[in-house]
């Protein structure tokens, strides 16, 4: 009865151990880019999140000039996003999906709409060197309440920090 009793214990730490919580990390992103409709304009901004293994979430802030004479608006965002993404990098790619929304400003002259914003999109993390990775990232973003323009297309690359 002594062995069951050890045998049993040992299985059951086992279990305990390979149902642990799977440790958190979080990044940052300082990126620059461009949102391309309905013309080129310079989008910047900043992300913070973490995750745990394939599941993470991330709050963005982001900033688009205006082009008065393409008729483009400025558009300020921040929105919350839930990722997929690979659980490790693969020769140092780390491939994700995303999907959230939010809040969004824009204004064009005298014009200045608020609404709401979904969007979903797609990138990679680039791994440099120690915590320091490229990311580059896609998205399209669906502006509600009367948008001058919607859907919004974006593409960035940013400096990520891993911690």
């Amino acid at each position: 009865m002594t062995q069951f009793r050890a045998i049993a214990l040992a299985a059951l730490a086992l279990c305990f151990w390979a149902l642990r919580p799977a440790a958190a990390s979080a990044d940052a992103t300082a990126f620059i880019g461009t949102t391309t409709s309905p013309a080129n304009r310079l989008a910047r901004g900043f992300s913070i999140g973490t995750s745990m293994l394939i599941i993470g979430y991330e709050f963005e802030y982001a900033d688009t000039t205006d082009d008065v004479s393409a008729g483009a608006p400025s558009l300020k965002m921040g929105t919350g996003n839930l990722l997929l993404q690979t659980p490790i990098a693969f020769a140092g790619f780390q491939p994700y999906f995303e999907v959230g929304g939010g809040v969004y400003h824009e204004e064009l002259g005298a014009v200045s709409n608020t609404g709401f914003v979904g969007g979903t999109g797609g990138g990679v993390k680039i791994t440099l060197i120690g915590p320091v990775r490229v990311r580059i990232d896609y998205r399209v973003m669906t502006l509600k309440n009367g948008a001058l323009v919607s859907p919004a297309h974006r593409i960035y690359a940013g400096v990520n920090v891993k911690f």
